[in-house]
């Protein structure tokens, strides 16, 4: 398919100059092209959107993955199969957790990088749990994005109050274009997706534990909950600053 430009016309793909590499169409996508693209995507479904992020960015792209479920990892991969996914391994996950990368790497064949937390003498929970998120998980995704011009995630704003306004495609913190192609599906469109696809899943999602990370820090919640507060639950935090 020809890339398109943020007016929806084709879009040539980048050329080789005597001074650089060949870069991917996307790489010189400016904020108000960026600002016009997430409007016009507020109308697309997300297999549209991961299609043209493969198109503008690819190999230059990666997906994150918790490993809750591996909706967008299905949808990402067959617009693309050699597409890379990150896991980051803090050392906390739950047993299951990485039970279900094991099987959702079988599933797809995946193009897996998983991002290990060093060793420390003392976990980093118990040492240091005001920036044990940082240490562990921010800083891990840096490392990974080193090189990438684009990422994406499966951020939705139904999630929770805090992720409401997620746009579809904008920048981040670190000058890279981020894309959340799920962001406008309800739980339902999840899970309607999930059962029309035979999705694999985390066990601990029938388990009551509805936002699922590291174990030190989630607790199952109850029906109708809001599905993150058993996410750090009695401090006050709401997001671990991959999303910041």
């Amino acid at each position: 398919m020809t890339p398109l430009d943020p007016t929806g016309r084709p879009s040539s793909a980048g050329s080789a100059t005597a001074t650089g590499p060949v870069l991917p169409p996307g790489a010189g996508l400016g904020d108000e092209e960026l600002a016009e693209l997430d409007a016009a995507f507020e109308r697309q479904p997300p297999g549209a959107i991961i299609r043209w992020a493969v198109e503008q960015f690819h190999p230059y792209l990666c997906l994150t993955a918790s490993m809750t479920d591996a909706v967008l990892i299905d949808l990402a991969v067959a617009a693309e199969p050699s597409i890379e996914v990150v896991f980051i391994d803090t050392r906390y996950h739950f047993p299951e957790t990485l039970e279900t990368v094991t099987a959702i790497r079988r599933r797809y064949g995946l193009n897996l990088r998983i991002m290990t937390v060093p060793p420390q003498a003392r976990p980093l929970w118990q040492a240091d749990p005001v920036n044990c998120c940082s240490a562990a998980k921010v800083e891990q995704l840096d490392r990974a994005l080193q090189g990438k011009l684009a990422w994406m995630s499966g951020l939705r704003r139904a999630e929770a109050p805090t992720r409401a306004g997620a746009p579809i495609v904008a920048r981040d913190a670190r000058g890279l274009v981020k894309v959340n192609p799920l962001a406008t599906w309800s739980d339902e469109d999840v899970a309607g997706y999930i059962a029309d696809h035979d999705i694999p899943v985390n066990p601990l999602l029938e388990r009551g534990y509805l936002s699922i990370g590291c174990a030190p820090c989630t607790q199952p919640v109850a029906a109708g909950a809001d599905p993150r507060s058993g996410r750090w639950a009695g401090s006050g935090k709401t997001e671990c600053g991959l999303h910041g």
